[in-house]
């Protein structure tokens, strides 16, 4: 079983090991988003996921002002990537640090629904 910490040495740090999370578990980030996430510097982030789109990891896309980043789907390593992702996200992070990071609502809350979820 993989851990951050794992996945920290085997892609060189931090920022490597969380963009990567943030992108298996969420289909697609972008820089600004994973920095405000894990309260990291924005050209850190903006570097890795530079670094990784270099290699052929990631592919991106402009929308707005802002470049989105994707998996690209024809690196051959990307299923194997993937799958050591998806373990660690499912038993190699603590339940806390997967509710802090990994668990924000994606979709818009229907306009008038309170909060708490109470009808």
């Amino acid at each position: 079983m993989a851990t951050q910490a794992t996945l920290e040495t085997l892609f060189g740090g931090r920022a490597a090991a969380r963009a990567l999370l943030f992108l298996e578990n969420y289909g697609e980030g972008y820089a600004n988003k994973i920095s405000k996430t894990f309260a990291m510097p924005l050209s850190e982030v903006q570097k890795q996921l530079a670094k990784f789109e270099e290699a052929g990891i990631f592919v991106s896309r402009m929308v707005g002002p802002s470049r989105i980043y994707t998996w690209n789907e024809r690196d051959p390593a990307l299923q194997e990537l993937r799958a050591l992702l998806r373990k660690t996200l499912e038993s190699g992070i603590p339940d806390k640090t997967l509710k802090q990071y990994y668990r924000e609502r994606q979709r818009p809350r229907r306009k008038g629904k309170p909060l708490n979820g109470n009808r």
